[in-house]
């Protein structure tokens, strides 16, 4: 066992005639039995294969994840992708004026849902006295790429890249409301209190990058709000605190303190952070199965590291002129979200693990929540975030880093095939049926999985739960989702609760 930092000091410096020891024998028998149940207890875990994920661990790997929650772990298997960036398209897309092409819907236009689907109650939508009949979709479809993917006329530069998606038309979810929506979308329960798949993904595979945080989220910058149940959709709950997202502000300074104060010298903040480090490793010494302490100390460490580190990742200026016009900066129609979607390159090429975008803000019509004006409202988000997006496929692509980023675009939950009666009809939730795709990351490009029924109200075919579409995305980044587990209140809690499958008709 390594001697203690104390007894090699003393020895160091000792003078003739004291003790080596600065402590008594109570006090080393103590220290060095703490030290003793650690190898047994690193033993025990190798035997029954319960560190690291479910995979042998070492006393160095043991060690990384004591001293620093945030160090890189092995995958399970090798991965197809290393990084995440999630478009969150937040309100709930309607999937049938987007990507689920119904030409039923135009037979059926204007007739009762009911003469389709006898079964059909007015509560499974949210405003239940505005129903009207099924509503063909305002949009024209094209077949798009080899492929001949059908797209909405809206998306003409995603459209150029069907061969690189993969298409999930068969996802379904248990609520119709969007805050708990929102919340099975990112933590897997329609509840708060549970970490999201950006905090499981930290979990499992730690951080890349030793100078700005694993795991970054982007809002409106407009000022239409948060999503609905704010930070609680990037949250890290019962996991250490290290892996919750790091929220960037859209306006003003991204993040609190990222300016090292005027007064003070970076000699004078090295010294004060050691202080700090010092009494709190002191502090961790009796505490060692504290995992929050562990995390605190890291983050005192990151924030120093990024007043560096993250000025240079945020700062899109740097990026030539073509390359801002190809994400449509500049154009005040998609400028906010095309700044985000190149900072979300630059941040992965970093090293960033995870990045979560969301588009729109709190509700209706400041998100893609097209209760009135189904049309206006999807044609003025289409228009925010369709290039962007289409850029940064392009981008990541010529610089070698699509194939192991894994792009998602989902939102909470789909739209009801029938018109939400109003001045300009919209269209209200449907928890029984949404459309997301997957590009990237070993994904299988130009491919489609599962259907839904002929106007598009219920996923239909290979129905696809979050807990499958979780189940994926760890399996595309080297993670069993029935392996990563986190023991909290006497359960093995994981991301995908006691379900979830993967879909592995969609990987490559």
């Amino acid at each position: 066992m390594a001697e203690p930092e104390s007894y090699r000091m003393s020895c160091s410096n000792r003078q003739p005639g004291r003790s080596l020891l600065p402590f008594s024998r109570r006090e080393l028998l103590r220290r060095a039995g703490g030290g003793f149940g650690t190898l047994g207890l690193i033993g025990l875990l190798n035997d029954e294969g319960l560190f690291s994920n479910g995979q042998t661990a070492t006393a160095g790997e043991l060690g990384s994840r004591a001293l620093n929650p945030l160090a890189v772990q092995p995958p399970h298997f090798p991965a197809r992708a290393t990084r995440v960036i999630w478009i969150h398209i937040n309100g709930g897309p309607s999937h049938v004026d987007t990507w689920d092409y119904k030409p039923a819907l135009e037979k059926w236009d204007g007739k009762p849902i009911r003469e389709f689907d006898p079964t059909f109650k007015n509560t499974t939508g949210f405003f239940s006295k505005q129903v009207g009949g099924l509503m063909k979709s305002p949009f024209k479809f094209t077949p798009r790429g080899e492929c001949g993917k059908m797209v909405a006329e809206i998306f003409p530069h995603l459209g150029e890249h069907v061969d690189k998606m993969a298409f999930i038309h068969s996802g379904f979810t248990d609520s119709n409301n969007h805050s708990p929506a929102l919340f099975q979308m990112n933590t897997g329960r329609p509840r708060m209190g549970f970490p999201c798949v950006g905090s499981w993904v930290m979990y499992g595979l730690g951080s890349e990058s030793s100078n700005l945080p694993g795991f970054v989220v982007m809002s409106d910058p407009k000022g239409r709000g948060l999503p609905k149940g704010h930070a609680a959709n990037w949250g890290a709950a019962f996991l250490p605190g290290a892996y919750q997202g790091t929220h960037l502000r859209p306006k003003g300074s991204p993040i609190d303190n990222l300016q090292r104060p005027a007064h003070m010298t970076v000699g004078q903040q090295r010294s004060q952070l050691d202080l700090i480090k010092s009494l709190n490793e002191k502090h961790q010494q009796t505490r060692t199965a504290e995992a929050e302490l562990a995390a605190r100390i890291e983050s005192f460490e990151l924030a120093y590291r990024m007043q560096t580190a993250a000025p240079d990742a945020i700062d899109i200026e740097r990026e030539p002129q073509h390359i801002q016009q190809l994400y449509g900066i500049g154009d005040e129609r998609c400028d906010h979200f095309a700044r985000q979607c190149l900072t979300a390159r630059r941040l992965v090429e970093r090293g960033v693990r995870y990045v979560q975008i969301y588009s729109g803000g709190m509700e209706n019509q400041r998100s893609w929540d097209g209760h009135v004006d189904i049309k206006g409202n999807h044609s003025q988000f289409a228009v925010e975030t369709d290039q962007p997006v289409g850029a940064l496929i392009t981008d990541l692509a010529q610089r070698g880093l699509l194939d192991e980023t894994l792009i998602i675009w989902a939102g909470e939950f789909g739209r009801l095939p029938i018109a939400q009666t109003g001045e300009k009809p919209g269209r209200d939730h449907n928890p029984h049926c949404f459309t997301a795709w997957f590009a990237g990351g070993g994904v299988k490009g130009g491919t489609t999985y599962g259907e839904s029924d002929e106007v598009g109200y219920k996923a239909a075919v290979d129905r696809v739960h979050i807990n499958d579409f979780h189940a994926t995305i760890l399996h595309l980044l080297g993670l069993d989702h029935l392996r990563v587990t986190y023991l909290y209140s006497g359960l093995d809690m994981r991301l995908t609760g006691v379900a979830g499958r993967v879909i592995h008709d969609i990987v490559a």
